[in-house]
């Protein structure tokens, strides 16, 4: 067994150049996901863009806003990738994607107090941008990675989001807490700065893709017009979505993920906020969904293991358990160590629950039309948080409280739950086995 650097590369599935260009671009998109998503934008915009907002009104507004965002990605991100397969343009459009969000988390450094619009606008940007470049980002897997590499390089590219966006949110982190000792006057400069931090470090490190990463070549040469490429994927996303609702149980799976990932998707969105409004402070926030970067890594490979003891079905149960009981202990936090006790609950089930369904899932369609149905599943789990949101900041309409809004998000967990329970792994998986018998 080799144990030099090449080696492990290759044990990793990074062994190539390219296949490592690739992965980096999770190691620089990650840190939107983690320091503007997750962690320093919703404690800053609660704290000072919405300063004077009743906080009820600040979070409704936040919900929304997350909300269209999400919306708009889920309409944009399945047409123009099923365009880009009839055009040379995945790079393209990654990288106008890219852009875009590089350029609107760059403007978030200009937020001050009072700015709720400007930093609402800004956040629905960059969420739109981040979304729409991961789905020419994956698209590009299947034409760098050979079949037997795909679930080594996707999962390496999986970690090196946690590591990268982890690693950033530590020193924005280490900026907030001691501005002084780095030479910043306060720590609204050292947000501030974490934000401008945040679209270097996205654009830096996105680069190797673009230089390593080839453009894939259209199937059967020849370019199509962008109105042909249009109606060809129009049609295209209708033959996929009437084949996969053939594969019952593939169809069943994904419609549980819809639902229970929504959930998921409206934690990871909503919690520091949420935070915020209890009145935990900042650094504890901040602290705590650090800890959900690094608890997830080695959890996900728990998960893995226990999946092989107990099956994935059940042990996706056991995550949705969890995240139900998270949901109602949120209704009861009142301090910084029940956060960071969440915090470490979030992160043992985040990355196995998601890893094993995609992975349930893959178990149960057919390999020749993997790359169609996961275009499905891609974006299922890139619109994650949809209706999420729209509950939460209904349930602040309805009660006046994110306190009460907190436990709406059970629901997911439970009908998630409820329809995955009706999923026969085995019919499923013999269904997809069967095909070409």
């Amino acid at each position: 067994m080799s144990h030099t650097p090449d080696g492990w590369l290759q044990r990793l599935g990074l062994g190539r150049p390219e296949l490592r260009a690739w992965a980096m671009y999770d190691w620089a998109n990650s840190a939107f996901l983690t320091t503007i998503v997750a962690a320093v934008f919703p404690i800053y915009y609660n704290n000072v863009a919405a300063r004077g907002m009743a906080p009820q009104d600040a979070a409704f507004r936040f919900s929304l806003a997350t909300t269209a965002a999400l919306v708009v990605s889920a309409l944009l991100a399945p047409v123009l990738g099923a365009i880009a397969d009839h055009r040379p343009a995945k790079k393209a459009f990654l990288g106008g994607f890219m852009l875009l969000g590089v350029i609107a988390t760059a403007l978030m450094a200009l937020i001050e107090q009072g700015d709720w619009a400007l930093a609402l606008g800004l956040f629905m940007a960059g969420n739109i941008a981040a979304s729409g470049s991961i789905a020419f980002y994956d698209s590009l897997l299947p034409h760098i990675a050979a079949p037997d590499e795909l679930d080594r390089v996707s999962s390496s590219g999986f970690a090196l989001g946690y590591l990268g966006g982890g690693l950033l949110l530590a020193i924005n982190l280490a900026w907030i807490l001691q501005p002084r000792l780095f030479g910043l006057p306060d720590a609204g400069v050292a947000t501030r700065l974490a934000f401008f931090s945040v679209a270097v470090w996205w654009f830096a490190f996105s680069l190797p893709l673009f230089r390593r990463v080839p453009e894939p070549a259209i199937p059967g040469g020849g370019e199509a017009t962008l109105a042909a490429a249009t109606r060809r994927a129009l049609g295209d996303l209708r033959q996929t979505f009437a084949r996969l609702r053939r594969y019952r149980q593939a169809f069943l799976m994904l419609l549980a993920f819809l639902i229970y990932n929504d959930g998921i998707g409206t934690i990871i969105r909503m919690a520091s906020l949420y935070g915020a409004q209890l009145g935990i402070a900042e650094q504890h926030l901040i602290g705590a969904l650090l800890l959900v970067q690094f608890v997830g890594v080695p959890c996900a490979f728990l998960f893995g293991w226990l999946a092989g003891r107990i099956g994935a079905k059940r042990s996706i149960f056991l995550a949705l358990t969890v995240y139900a009981g998270i949901s109602v202990l949120g209704y009861f936090m009142t301090s910084a160590v029940h956060f960071y006790a969440l915090a470490i609950l979030v992160g043992m089930v985040q990355g196995g629950s998601q890893a094993l369904s995609r992975s349930l899932f893959a178990s149960m369609i057919p390999r020749e039309r993997s790359s169609e149905f996961f275009g499905f599943f891609a974006v299922t789990e890139r619109t994650a948080g949809i209706l999420g949101p729209l509950t939460f900041a209904a349930a602040i309409a309805l009660t006046g409280s994110s306190r009460a809004a907190i436990l709406s998000v059970i629901a997911f967990f439970v009908v998630g739950a409820l329809v995955l329970s009706r999923v026969d792994v085995a019919a499923g998986q013999q269904a997809a086995k069967s095909v070409n018998a």
